[in-house]
């Protein structure tokens, strides 16, 4: 089976998932959108209305905002990236899910990163990284550092979100998307020769 045809049959089961609370106020769960077989899988925090609307990660302002910084380096969901959230549902209100949650949600993300293997993982925002990259994560001073997990280099930097109600963030993201596409670059260079 193809890795489209099993993120297919993955989000068909995640709809019936009732691992958490937060299956009883969905619209639809967001397994992730992108390519299938990516060396990038950003993960964020979790679906907000737009994304519970559409059954798709990062289709709202933020999303819009994170795929025109992601095209500025050269990297796009139709092309290069897979992206996910660490909890597959919508929480009320927006508020931030709890860490039951994202443990609950934890085995979903797993076989994503499983199926897909990146190179790379990117954090976007606060709860993803204390969730792959640091519990201690501060985005003001560690956006762009980058880690070794599990064989896997993971940076974490801000939300895009994060931009839109503070746009002196912005150069700083952009920034971390460069070292990001630099990285790639570098990796792809070296398969070459």
């Amino acid at each position: 089976m193809s890795r489209t045809a099993i993120l297919r049959q993955m989000q068909e089961d995640l709809q019936q998932c009732r691992n958490c609370g937060l299956c009883e106020g969905r619209t639809q769960a967001v397994l992730g959108a992108g390519v299938p077989n990516s060396r990038i899988v950003i993960v964020g925090e979790g679906p907000g209305r737009n994304e519970d609307e559409q059954g798709k990660p990062f289709v709202g302002r933020s999303g819009q905002l994170l795929d025109q910084m992601l095209e500025q380096v050269g990297l796009s969901r139709n092309r290069n990236v897979f992206i996910t959230n660490i909890v597959k549902c919508r929480p009320p209100e927006n508020r931030d899910p709890m860490p039951e949650e994202c443990l609950a949600c934890r085995p979903w993300l797993d076989k994503i990163l499983e199926l897909i293997d990146p190179k790379i993982i990117l954090c976007v925002g606060r709860i993803a990284a204390q969730q792959l990259f640091d519990p201690s994560f501060r985005v003001t001073r560690q956006h762009g550092e980058i880690r070794e997990r599990d064989g896997r280099l993971v940076m974490a930097t801000f939300h895009p979100a994060a931009l839109l109600r503070n746009p002196s963030y912005k150069p700083m993201m952009e920034e971390d998307l460069r070292k990001l596409a630099e990285i790639i670059a570098e990796e792809q260079n070296a398969q070459i020769l």
